[in-house]
């Protein structure tokens, strides 16, 4: 299923990223209150925008939507699923270091109510209309509808289909690419929890080596699990794909960890433009030639290890777009036109296009026919859930909160 983790952040607010990994700006009263931050001090410098990031999600929508319309000539597309848990880990992890550097604490009420606000209201009103147009349309869609819709309000679409060994029921349909959304949410449960408690237990280096344990663990246990009927609980599971979302987070924390006159951050900056088109190259390679979904996509390799490698692999861009804001890629991808879809309508597009393509397809549209119409069809409705929902929600949230945050989503 697709996960498009569009992952909007809107801290538009912030310094430009040429800013951020400059000297550091002079710290508030209330940011020294924390000195040193327990040595992450350096998370304050960040947490503008990268509008390259927001580039990038734009290519993965848009990816995603075509790979689940036409997936045969690209049949690893649903490698956007790992490049956006990567950049959800990155951006969620980013936003909470920093708030406990500047005041020695992490709001979890508030920070779960943003995200519930952030996500929730765009998903239920795109659960009810594609409800009603099933049902008045007499759509094959239809068929338990409404099930469907309790498992995603719910979150629990990816759990459902991690029980199920064999072909997917017609439980989760046609919500079932909500099932990346429901890794998310329960990652956004449980990380800001035992985040706070290795901050306040541990110092930096200690912080980092847990999390860099945390993220070889995942890989244990899909080794564990793998069987010729474990792929969907793999693929499915918030605890099998949490490494793809910790390196995203281990890289949000070394960035904070490292001070701007530090010499290693500019060995990693160094790096990270180097290795930016390589990875880039090799995500393009899984996409184009490597099966992930389906049964013939379902080898031991890519089942244990290659979720990391797609992780690592994003967190090399991930990298390259925050360090060097002059590099080609991140030029590219910090044009106007990808960067305002990205940073505005990644989210709905991921939300609204596979309802769309299924109702389309019910409708008898194929293949290219198909493609082109459910990418205007998908255009349109995240325009209108961004302009009559999101942004309505996301302007009232300004007032209470000291950022808006970003809503990530992966789509597979």
């Amino acid at each position: 299923m697709s996960t498009l983790y569009r992952s909007t952040t809107t801290e538009a607010t912030e310094p430009s990223p040429a800013k951020r990994v400059g000297s550091p700006p002079a710290l508030s009263v209330a940011e020294r209150g924390r000195g040193d931050g327990r040595g992450f001090s350096s998370a304050l410098r960040g947490g503008g925008r990268v509008a390259g990031l927001d580039g990038l999600r734009t290519v993965a929508v848009v990816l995603v939507i075509v790979y689940h319309v036409l997936p045969d000539p690209l049949p690893g597309g649903s490698v956007g699923v790992d490049v956006f848990f990567t950049i959800s880990g990155f951006v969620i992890t980013r936003l909470l270091v920093a708030e406990y550097a500047r005041t020695g604490r992490i709001g979890l009420w508030s920070f779960y109510r943003r995200r519930w606000v952030r996500l929730m209201p765009a998903l239920l009103v795109m659960c009810a209309v594609t409800a009603v147009l099933a049902v008045a349309l007499a759509l094959p869609l239809s068929r338990g509808v409404l099930v469907s819709v309790a498992l995603t309000a719910g979150s629990a679409v990816n759990l459902v289909r991690a029980g199920e060994p064999g072909a997917y029921s017609g439980l989760t349909a046609p919500f079932g690419h909500t099932w990346s959304l429901g890794v998310e949410e329960q990652f956004y449960l449980a990380w800001p929890l035992l985040l706070l408690a290795l901050l306040r237990r541990g110092r930096a280096r200690v912080v980092l080596c847990w999390v860099v344990v945390l993220c070889i663990l995942p890989v244990m246990w899909r080794t564990a699990l793998w069987g010729p009927t474990a792929a969907h609980r793999i693929y499915n599971g918030p605890d099998t794909r949490a490494d793809q979302l910790l390196v995203g987070a281990l890289l949000a924390l070394v960035l904070a960890r490292l001070r701007a006159d530090d010499p290693r951050l500019e060995v990693l900056r160094r790096w990270a433009g180097r290795l930016c088109w390589p990875a880039l190259a090799l995500l393009a390679l899984i996409v184009w030639q490597i099966p992930i979904t389906g049964s013939s996509g379902w080898n031991p390799v890519w089942y244990t290890v290659g979720f990391l490698a797609a992780a690592v692999l994003s967190a090399c861009v991930v990298a390259a777009l925050e360090l060097c804001p002059g590099s080609w890629p991140s030029r590219l991808l910090s044009l106007a036109t990808p960067a305002w879809v990205g940073r505005n309508l990644s989210y709905g597009m991921y939300l609204w296009h596979y309802p769309l393509i299924r109702l389309l397809a019910d409708l008898g549209a194929r293949g290219g026919r198909l493609l082109f119409a459910g990418l205007a069809a998908t255009l349109l409705a995240a325009l209108a859930s961004y302009a009559l929902v999101e942004r309505p929600l996301l302007r009232r949230g300004r007032g209470h909160a000291r950022r808006p945050e970003p809503a990530v989503v992966a789509a597979a």
